[in-house]
């Protein structure tokens, strides 16, 4: 079995518990120290196999792949696998070749993030939605066309960008781009590293966020976070209202709270 497990946003016991279990039962394990931090292999027992993929490509990961036929192999990606993880491409494998895998999800940088800042990213009113993207780069060709970060700052939900961080005045541009429904003085944050020892966390304005992005010195490992729902003002949820009903609970009559006098 070939395990796919989310590694977590960083801190080691951010890890699900059966990625943990997948872990302290594996023979082989590959994992990339560029994004993982080693106190995740502390999951594992003495004497496990390890990979660093950092300097590996694909086919030498699906190498050993087929040199573990039978063993218990966890791929341990950063963060959440579906998002940015390359595991597509290791799951066709797994289908062309009959092996047996799982995915097992992790906690993503941008749950991880909005943790940090103690924000909701839907916050009713404001924001309903959540756009999670990248600027395009050397591998531009895998972001297709009307994915830009200026079309997506039209519709003024959250945007959470990922892989961007090393061009911090060309991020700023495309947010202020023409039609954008941002302006130079919505909520943005900068996160670095997010739960781990030497994390950074930076509250700015879209205005000012090539400078303080900058200011940081981090390239990698960067999550930025844009949109009025980092403001923390909204109007109330109606999910636990006490004059909206729902399958689980009535409206409460005038005078009440939650069906009792108040």
């Amino acid at each position: 079995m070939i395990s796919f497990v989310g590694a977590g946003p960083g801190a080691a016991d951010l890890i699900t518990l059966r990625g943990r279990d997948r872990l302290a039962g594996a023979d082989v394990v590959v994992w990339a120290s560029s994004l993982v931090p080693e106190a995740l292999l502390g999951h594992c027992r003495a004497g496990v196999e390890v990979h660093d993929s950092a300097a590996m490509t694909l086919e030498d990961v699906l190498d050993v792949y087929r040199a573990a036929a039978g063993a218990a192999v966890v791929r341990l990606h950063s963060g959440d696998p579906s998002l940015y993880g390359a595991v597509q491409e290791q799951i066709d494998w797994c289908v062309e070749h009959g092996r047996d895998f799982e995915v097992i999800p992790g906690v993503t940088s941008l749950s991880a993030a909005a943790a940090v800042l103690g924000r909701e990213l839907t916050v009713p009113g404001v924001s309903q939605s959540v756009v999670a993207t990248r600027l395009p780069g050397r591998t531009s060709d895998s972001v297709p066309p009307g994915e830009s970060i200026a079309a997506f700052a039209a519709t003024g939900a959250t945007m959470a960008v990922f892989l961007s961080a090393a061009r911090p005045q060309e991020l700023q541009a495309e947010l202020l781009a023409g039609g954008s429904a941002y302006t130079a003085d919505t909520p943005a944050a900068v996160v670095v590293r997010a739960t781990r020892p030497d994390q950074q966390v930076v509250t700015t304005t879209v205005g000012h966020l090539a400078r303080d992005l900058e200011a940081t010195g981090a390239r990698t490992t960067v999550l930025v976070l844009v949109g009025d729902a980092l403001a923390g003002a909204g109007r109330r949820s109606h999910l636990y209202s006490p004059d909206y009903a729902h399958g689980f609970r009535r409206r409460s009559a005038p005078g009440t709270t939650a069906g009792r006098p108040k």
